[in-house]
Order: structure tokens, then sequence, then C-alpha cells
């Protein structure tokens, strides 16, 4: 890991499906950046999500790549609900790939956890959430 002016960067590499899927997870102050790359290092589809006033729903938008394609939507979503952070997500996992999604998802939220980057719900608290 490097920390350059209060990001911290973290790359990695992971053997799944019998491809290997690249990450890299750039720690901001309020955000994170991911990118996930699947046999190379191209970058693929662009979204962000935060949370929205006044209700703090996840809202998901394509920046880069279009709609037909909305590998990496559901996961940026669903790492705004794990870590409380606005998420930029860059993912070229092939389209309908659902179970090479769902691996590379595993392998990138035990890495945040293991990073210390998911939060974690206050003991005695509904962890319970509707997506």
């Amino acid at each position: 890991m490097s920390s350059e002016e209060g990001a911290h960067v973290t790359c990695f590499t992971e053997d799944l499906h019998d491809v290997t899927l690249h990450f890299q997870i750039v720690r901001f102050s309020k955000q994170i950046y991911v990118w996930v790359g699947c046999n190379t290092a191209k970058f693929g589809h662009l979204y962000a999500a935060a949370t929205t006033r006044p209700d703090n729903r996840v809202s998901v938008t394509s920046v880069l790549g279009g709609t037909s394609d909305n590998t990496g939507s559901s996961m940026a979503r669903r790492l705004v609900l794990k870590t409380g952070l606005n998420i930029v997500l860059a993912c070229n996992i092939p389209k309908d790939s659902p179970i090479l999604e769902a691996a590379a998802e595993r392998k990138l939220v035990e890495k945040l956890k293991g990073l210390g980057y998911i939060k974690t719900p206050a003991v005695g608290a509904n962890t319970s959430s509707a997506q």
C-alpha cells in the first residue's frame, strides 16, 4: 500500500474461475475508487454511487460505458452500503458473467474488510437493509 497526499492505494491480483482479476483500490477521505480488470488492464465501464438525501438511499449512475451493460452497477451500490462512502467503480468483467462478478465482489469486500474500510454495525443495531 502506498500513501500520497491522503490517498491510500492498494493493488492486488486474484485467479478466479480460470481468469485473472486485477484490483486497484484508492481510498480518499470521503470516497473510494475501485478498478476491477479481467485478464487485461482495460478500464471498462465507470459507475458513481452515493447515498442521496433525504432518505439515504443509494443512487448509481453510469459515467462511462452506457447502460446496456450494467456489470458493476449493483456492485457499486452494495459497496456504498457496506462502506458508508461514495464509490467510483471501474469494471471490465465480461457481460453475462454473474458468477465471476459475484466472486470478484467477494474478494474485493474481503480486501476492504482487511483494510478497515467496511463499516461494522453497532452491537444490537438492526443490520437488515432493504435494497
